[in-house]
């Protein structure tokens, strides 16, 4: 995979909202975290459009996005928040200048949909926080952000798990949202997954729908010849007056229990505070022992 080149001080970080709308008051703050990381922001007023829950209208969305995709003095661009709605514009974006002189595109949950794109097209991506969560992240968290971004990624050491299986694995790292990647099965934007470390995170759905989507990734032989498999943040989940009876880590735990590779649960990066910066479509090293796990290039 191509990386994208490292920022420097002074370069021009973009906003863009792909889904869900959001305010000027909800940026002011993620705004000034950035500039004190010694970036220069660019944004204007078609940020805050609003189309129902969406930031505008999906021409709109599209429209802008796609002007910072082909700006080569924009040397990154942050989305601003999840929600929903990038698989809308996905098929609508032009990468063909992108492609000629790449930057680094930075969020995760319903942007798992753009890093499939990249994937697909053979350039790294950045799953890390976003503007909107910048005010309750770690400073670990924000730390790694800018960290990946200047070149200067570092190990991350996290808890060990009791349903995790031992071992290492040295790969690529793809995937992200659970539930985005499941609105990509069958189509060529999700990720080969054959000799891959995949990467799962999600937020807010019901536990049988876990089940549901890691029945789907099964069956369809996504889940079968994994390199390994990285498990972060399985967040707020949701249960039925009558109990499913596993937790998501239980579920993802059972439909992956016929399998031989390293397996492990509580890696920080997702929707919580302590989500850290991960490199998708870079060469990672998992290392999963009985004491701390260790993820490292």
């Amino acid at each position: 995979m191509q990386q994208p080149p490292p920022l420097q001080q002074g370069d021009r970080i973009a906003l863009s909202a792909p889904a869900r709308k959001i305010s000027r008051e909800e940026l002011q703050i993620p705004i000034d975290i950035i500039e004190k990381a010694g970036y220069e922001v660019v944004f204007d007023e078609r940020l805050f459009a609003a189309n129902h829950q969406f930031a505008g209208s999906d021409s709109q969305r599209t429209s802008l996005l796609q002007e910072y995709l082909d700006d080569s003095s924009i040397k990154s661009v942050f989305f601003v928040r999840g929600g929903y709605g990038s698989l809308r514009l996905i098929d609508r974006l032009d990468f063909s200048r992108f492609a000629q002189k790449p930057k680094w595109l930075v969020g995760y949950s319903d942007i798992t949909v753009l890093h499939a794109r990249l994937q697909q097209l053979g350039f790294e991506s950045l799953h890390a926080s976003m503007p909107i969560n910048f005010k309750e992240n770690t400073a670990e968290a924000l730390q790694s952000l800018f960290n990946v971004l200047e070149n200067k990624f570092k190990a991350i050491a996290f808890e060990s798990h009791p349903l995790n299986r031992f071992g290492q694995a040295g790969a690529e790292v793809v995937g992200g949202n659970l539930s985005t990647l499941y609105s990509l099965l069958g189509s060529e934007l999700f990720p080969e997954t054959t000799g891959k470390i995949l990467f799962l995170e999600d937020l807010d759905e019901y536990l049988y729908h876990i089940d549901r989507m890691m029945l789907a990734l099964k069956r369809a032989g996504k889940l079968a010849n994994l390199a390994g498999m990285l498990v972060g943040g399985m967040t707020a989940m949701n249960d039925n007056r009558i109990p499913f009876g596993k937790t998501a880590i239980e579920i993802i735990a059972e439909h992956t229990d016929g399998y031989i590779y390293p397996r492990c649960f509580n890696f920080p990066a997702g929707h919580i505070h302590d989500n850290r910066a991960l490199v998708l479509g870079r060469k990672h090293s998992l290392i999963i022992g009985a004491g701390k796990s260790v993820l490292k290039e």
